[in-house]
């Protein structure tokens, strides 16, 4: 196996009423490990990604512990001076995680 390049995968979103994202649900990287469940808010997130720590969209295999299925890389993107998450190298205005399942 090959080694994990990321540091976390996050596997559901959930927005306010206005359509903002509130807060991310993730498993995060623990040295060769990965931890249960997280829920970090938007800006927790938003810091973790100026940090550096790199984040995938998947979901965790069944039954196989630290192992993902993931897709596209997160990326935090500057859009006239507002912070924006996105997926792949989409160029948005707002949060857009698609292809990430909503909660």
């Amino acid at each position: 196996m090959g080694k994990i390049k990321f540091d976390g995968v996050v596997e559901a979103v959930h927005y306010k009423a206005d359509g903002q994202l509130d807060w991310v649900r993730v498993y995060e990287r623990r040295g060769a490990v990965f931890s249960d469940r997280v829920l970090l808010s938007r800006d927790t997130f938003i810091r973790q990604l100026r940090s550096g720590k790199r984040y995938m969209v998947g979901e965790r295999i069944q039954n196989l512990g630290g192992v993902f299925n993931v897709t596209q890389p997160v990326h935090l993107h500057n859009q006239d001076g507002k912070q924006v998450i996105v997926v792949g190298d989409i160029q948005a205005s707002h949060a857009e995680l698609s292809g990430v399942p909503i909660i």
